[in-house]
C-alpha cells in the first residue's frame, strides 16, 4: 500500500505536468478525447464525493474558532474574482464567448487544490479547508446569481437551471461524500486515500475533452484566453492577500486566504459550460486552461511564501492548526 501512496503523491506533485501533456495530445489527436464532452458533470460529480468522504464536521470548526477570517476569505472569494473577470472583460473588450467563459470561472467557488496549496505555503490549512467548505457550499445559490448579475449582457443566462446542475454535480455528492464518512467512518479511509488519484485522472479527462472539442478556437484564442487566465488567477492572489491584510489577519491566514481566492474551482466552470453553454464550445476553455494554469502558479507561489514563512513579525501566528 505504501507504494501506491507514493505513487499517489508523485501523481498529485506533478499534476499540473499530467494536464499539460494530455491537453497537447487533445490537441493533436482530438479524437481521442472529445467523446468524454458527454461525461464531464459525472466526473465532477466523482471529484465531489471524494471532496465529501475527505471531509468532516470537524474542517468546519474553523468557521466557530476564526469566523472572521472565513467570512473575509468567503466574501473575497465572491467579490474579488467576479469582479476581477467582470474588469478585465470591459477593459480588454473580449469576444462573448470568452468574456462568458472567464466570468463563469470567476464565479465559481475555491477548489480544493488550494488546500494543498496552503499547506506547502506554510499558511492556515484549516482556515483554507473551511473557507472551501463554506464557499462550495454557498455556490448553489452564489455562483447562478453572480453570474447572471455581470454576464447577462452578454447572453440570455437561466439562472435556475444553473442552481439545479450545481446541487446535482456540486452539494449533491459532497453530502453524500459527507453522509458515507460519517457512517462508516474508518472503513472509509482505504478509500479516500484513493481519491486523490482518482480525482487527479477526472480533472486530466475533464480538460482533454474540451481542449479536444475546442481545438479550432483555442488555435484562434488560446493566447488571449491564456493571458487573461494568468492575470486573473494572479491579480486574485494579491487582492486576496491585500483585503485579509487590509482587516489585519495573521500572516498564515493571509496565504490562505489569497491562495483560496486565486484558486478557482474550474472543474465546475467546465462542466456548468459543457452543460449551458454547449453551442458555444470556446466558453469552456477559460475554466479549462484555469485548471491548468493554476495548478503552475499556485505551488510556485507556495514555494516561494514557504522560503520566507517566517520573515513577519513572530506575533503572526495561524489562527488554528491542522
Amino acid at each position: 500500500m505504501s507504494a501506491f501512496l507514493k505513487f499517489t503523491q508523485f501523481i498529485q506533485k506533478t499534476f499540473a505536468l499530467w494536464v499539460l501533456l494530455f491537453a497537447g495530445i487533445a490537441m493533436l489527436l482530438p479524437d481521442l478525447f472529445v467523446w468524454l464532452k458527454a461525461y464531464i458533470p459525472w466526473m465532477l460529480g466523482i471529484i465531489m464525493l471524494g471532496m465529501g468522504m475527505t471531509m468532516t464536521l470537524g474542517d468546519f470548526k474553523s468557521v466557530l474558532q476564526s469566523p472572521k477570517a472565513v467570512v473575509i476569505g468567503v466574501l473575497a472569494q465572491f467579490i474579488v474574482m467576479p469582479g476581477l473577470a467582470f474588469a478585465l472583460c470591459k477593459l480588454l473588450q473580449l469576444p462573448t464567448e470568452i468574456a462568458i467563459g472567464v466570468i463563469l470561472v470567476g464565479c465559481c467557488p475555491g477548489g480544493t487544490a488550494s488546500n494543498v496549496i496552503t499547506y506547502m505555503a506554510k499558511g492556515n490549512t484549516a482556515l483554507s479547508v473551511a473557507c472551501t467548505s463554506v464557499s462550495t457550499l454557498l455556490a448553489p445559490i452564489l455562483t447562478p446569481a453572480i453570474f447572471y448579475l455581470l454576464a447577462s449582457q452578454w447572453i440570455e443566462i437561466n439562472a435556475m437551471s444553473m442552481l439545479v446542475s450545481i446541487l446535482q454535480v456540486v452539494l449533491f455528492p459532497i453530502i453524500v461524500g459527507l453522509i458515507i464518512r460519517t457512517i462508516f467512518k474508518s472503513k472509509v479511509e482505504a478509500y479516500i486515500q484513493v481519491m486523490p488519484l482518482i480525482s487527479v485522472v477526472a480533472i486530466v479527462a475533464i480538460v482533454a475533452a474540451i481542449i479536444a472539442g475546442s481545438r479550432v478556437q483555442i488555435l484562434e484564442s488560446g493566447l488571449l484566453i491564456l493571458a487573461v487566465v494568468a492575470l486573473h488567477n494572479g491579480l486574485g492572489y494579491l487582492l486576496g492577500f491585500w483585503a485579509s491584510r487590509l482587516f489585519k489577519l495573521p500572516y498564515a491566514d493571509c496565504k490562505a486566504v489569497s491562495i483560496e481566492v486565486g484558486m478557482q474551482n474550474s472543474g465546475l466552470g467546465v462542466a456548468l459550460a459543457a452543460t449551458h453553454f454547449a453551442a458555444s464550445p470556446l466558453t469552456a476553455v477559460p475554466s479549462a486552461i484555469f485548471s491548468l494554469w493554476h495548478n503552475i502558479s499556485g505551488p510556485a507561489l507556495a514555494t516561494y511564501w514557504a522560503s520566507r514563512s517566517e520573515e513577519p513579525s513572530k506575533t503572526s501566528q495561524p489562527t488554528d492548526s491542522r
